[in-house]
């Protein structure tokens, strides 16, 4: 089933790059995965996982706008240890399939 929405959502997809071997972005794993989790807990992320091959990944969340979006990655451990750089996309959220609106 598709559902349409009357008043469009804001969603932001953000794409990371990994800007070292994955020893070192490995280092730093855990440590971005409980952050990833603190993330979860408060609602704002919607899915996460990394890009296959793994040369980066992917996250699924949603937020006020995109500077906040920029404010919570850059404490992401990843950026904070020069692992990852991260691209912000925003687009509106109009339709969605059943179940899917939980995360709205």
């Amino acid at each position: 089933m598709l559902i349409l929405l009357q008043n469009p959502k804001d969603m932001f997809a953000i794409h990371s790059v990994y800007l070292k071997p994955l020893e070192e972005v490995d280092e730093h794993l855990e440590a971005h995965r409980a952050f990833l989790k603190n993330l979860y807990a408060k609602g704002i992320t919607i899915c996460s996982g990394p890009q296959i091959p793994r040369t980066g990944g992917f996250i699924l969340m949603k937020a006020s706008d995109k500077s906040e979006v920029l404010d919570i990655m850059k404490n992401d451990p990843y950026v904070i240890h020069g692992v990852a750089d991260y691209s912000v996309i925003e687009f509106e959220v109009k339709s969605y399939a059943a179940g899917f609106g939980q995360f709205l």
